[in-house]
């Protein structure tokens, strides 16, 4: 046994022998006990089911209970238990619900067809599993519905079920579905009927002029005549680019100026001077200097056939379910001549080849006697087939002509969203909606309007785009991390994202060059596009995912302190609300470069607004940061001019008191008063503001319930 069942009061935990987990089952009734049969499925009853599990995780009830029981062995369909009384009983099940899943999770597709053809299995839990697991075709078999058997046909690209289907519903909607999927598999003959039954005249004329059918456009504009619809005449008209007939339309719909215009420039003189004597005055003029052409539409590169199609291997369940009962084997056997075209092959006639060098002339009765000339050998020619092994052969032909779309696959991008809880990963996906969803319940963002673009870079930067046909769409492909050429088809790896973590090193660079060089507002929008790209980041290690969190903090204490400069600096009237933001300034956590500068802005303003203990203090701070030699010889004067003297002005600012400032009012919090902050950026506000969009990195909402930064794929192991 290479599997453990782990039962608790409300879960089954399955894992292998080393307890690495492999699936976990919840139920909302009581587990009461389990077993495991001989094919490594696991049955266990709850208080009113028996039910089973399968290694990959999908259970089902295999039968409903009266009265609780205890599993104490399970062999084949009987199941061993002890009621409440402590009495040994078995009981007999249908196992073969949970037997017939095992064989297609195992992909033991021998025992699947025989299932499929010598049990009862049936029901809609049966089909809705098979479509589930991607086996539509298999489904297609145990289906008597026929609106069942069309959604079926269309999802296994049966086309000729489906025509079967359609026909006996004859519903419009269900033919312009199979329109639809005839058209994406190239089926014109199937698509122009479709459109015929839904009286689908312009689509009908369009897929004509697509496929080259241009006399039957022409019969299309008849029809449009018939039905006086002018605007299906003059698309046809313009189809076909036939000048005069839209002008004739045009003059019928009583559109003279548009009829002359239309004549004049295509040449039609005689009928441009007809419509102009009748117009009069209102002959509408016509531009000059402008190169006249007519419009044509382009070539078909496919004209007046079906699409090319690739030939496709038979898959796994063709051929095996039909109604004649016969081995999957002998017709693979019996259809493999048909497909190659080996059907008449006369092996005898080697040796002819060999000894005459003329095969090509010799005729059955010359073959029949050198047969019987020979002894022993491999006796193939004396064979005398029934005559029913004939009729594969008259069959295999029209078989292989019928084309079955193979099943798409999955796109790379959805493996990615699958595989990841990263949100710079669904970003690159394009899967925008459950990037949204993450970051809302990881760092509560609520406004994504900052984001827009970059959601948008991630998405384009981790694909290429390659262009096929003029008419036919661009195909993207998925750039992945790290491929190379050594790499699996079938392992897929994470997206190239276009944002790295080095790339936040050079912009705080650049936005440390504006802020000493002041010039505030352009290193604020630098900061800012920081802390918007960051939830879109994925490093690899933790100690690069403590990197971040701590640029995250050098951010916001910068775009605080700018924010609180900018609005300084608006103040003009207001000398000692200047001073106030000044001084909180000093307060956030900055490159020394940068404190230098602050405290010497915040010792200047105080010193001319008459507070000269508050400017002497930011003297003595500014000499214990190192300052150069003027800064240091302006401190020094300042501390001297200030001596003893009083504040002339009543500040809301202590620095004896450690206080952190609201990045919305711009006041001190000081220790001990409440307050709350930003699920994103940590800035703190005062308690009014909670629920309120954070002002700081203008995306987060203030006191939001959020898990915190997922950036890592170490931060889930």
């Amino acid at each position: 046994m290479e599997s453990v069942a782990l039962l608790s009061k409300h879960a089954v935990v399955i894992a292998n022998k080393k307890l690495v987990h492999r699936c976990t089952l919840h139920e909302t009734i009581r587990v009461k006990s389990g077993a495991w049969d001989e094919n490594g499925v696991f049955i266990y009853s709850t208080l009113n089911h028996i039910k089973y599990c399968l290694p990959n995780g999908d259970s089902g009830i295999i039968k409903t209970l009266d009265v609780p029981i205890y599993i104490t062995k399970v062999a084949g369909n009987t199941i061993a238990f002890l009621d409440r009384d402590g009495k040994n009983k078995i009981i007999t099940v249908d196992a073969s619900e949970y037997i017939f899943k095992l064989a297609l999770l195992r992909k033991r597709y021998d025992h699947v067809m025989s299932m499929i053809k010598n049990s009862q299995l049936c029901g809609q839990a049966v089909i809705s599993y098979l479509q589930q697991k991607g086996f539509p075709e298999v489904a297609l078999h145990f289906v008597k519905d026929e609106k069942t058997r069309f959604n079926l046909a269309l999802e296994s690209g049966n086309i000729q079920i489906a025509v079967a289907s359609a026909k006996e519903l004859d519903d419009k909607d269900h033919w312009y579905r199979l329109g639809i999927e005839a058209l994406r598999q190239g089926n014109v003959g199937i698509v122009e009927y479709a459109y015929q039954r839904t009286k689908n005249f312009d689509r009908l004329a369009f897929l004509y002029l697509l496929t080259g059918y241009l006399d039957k456009v022409g019969f299309m504009s008849k029809i449009a005549g018939q039905n006086n619809n002018l605007m299906g005449q003059f698309h046809n008209a313009l189809y076909l680019g036939d000048a005069k007939k839209r002008v004739e339309i045009l003059e019928n719909a009583g559109q003279l100026p548009l009829a002359y215009v239309t004549a004049a420039t295509h040449g039609l003189t005689e009928i441009a001077d007809r419509l102009a004597g009748e117009l009069g005055e209102d002959v509408p003029s016509l531009p000059e200097g402008k190169t006249r052409s007519l419009l044509i539409p382009p070539a078909p590169l496919t004209a007046c056939g079906d699409w090319p199609l690739l030939r496709v291997m038979r898959g796994i369940f063709e051929g095996g379910l039909d109604a004649t009962g016969r081995a999957e084997q002998e017709e693979d056997y019996d259809d493999a001549g048909g497909d190659w075209g080996d059907e008449d092959l006369e092996i005898v006639d080697a040796s002819n080849v060999i000894e005459n060098g003329d095969a090509g002339h010799a005729d059955e009765s010359e073959t029949n006697e050198e047969d019987g000339d020979e002894e022993g050998g491999w006796d193939l020619e004396d064979l005398e087939l029934p005559p029913e092994a004939d009729t594969p052969k008259a069959r295999g032909p029209e078989r292989s002509a019928l084309f079955v779309a193979p099943t798409p696959g999955m796109p790379v991008s959805q493996i990615w969203t699958q595989k990841s809880s990263l949100a710079g990963e669904h970003a690159a996906a394009g899967n925008f909606d459950t990037a949204m969803r993450l970051l809302s319940r990881q760092l509560g963002i609520k406004n994504f309007a900052p984001l827009k673009a970059l959601f948008l870079d991630a998405h384009m930067g981790s694909h290429t785009f390659l262009r096929a046909f003029a008419s036919a769409p661009v195909i993207p492909i998925a750039v992945e991390k790290g491929w190379s050429e050594s790499a699996s088809p079938n392992v897929r790896g994470p997206p190239a994202l276009v944002f790295s973590f080095a790339q936040m090193d050079d912009k705080l660079k650049a936005a440390y060059k504006a802020t000493t060089e002041g010039k505030f507002p352009e290193a604020l929008r630098q900061f800012l596009n920081i802390l918007y790209t960051i939830p879109l980041l994925v490093v690899d290690s933790r100690r690069e995912v403590d990197e971040v969190k701590e640029l995250i903090e050098i951010v916001r204490e910068y775009v605080l302190g700018l924010r609180m400069e900018v609005k300084r600096k608006e103040l003009k009237n207001d000398a000692t609300r200047q001073q106030e933001l000044a001084a909180y300034f000093t307060n956030c956590k900055l490159q020394k470069v940068h404190m230098r500068l602050v405290l010497t802005s915040a010792m200047g303003l105080c010193f001319k607004g008459g507070n000269y203990a508050t400017a002497a203090n930011f003297a003595r701070m500014l000499l214990d940061n190192g300052p150069n030699e003027a800064q240091a010889k302006k401190a020094r004067q300042v501390l001297q001019a200030c001596g003893d003297r009083k504040d002339a002005h009543q500040l809301n600012y202590d620095f004896r008191n450690p206080f952190v400032v609201c990045g919305a009012t711009f006041v001190p919090i000081y220790r001990g008063q409440k307050d709350v902050s930003c699920p994103y950026c940590a800035s703190r506000f005062v308690p009014s503001v909670e629920g309120q969009l954070c002002s700081i990195c203008e995306l987060s909402v203030v006191g939001a319930d959020a898990s915190g930064l997922l950036c890592s794929p170490t931060q889930s192991r």
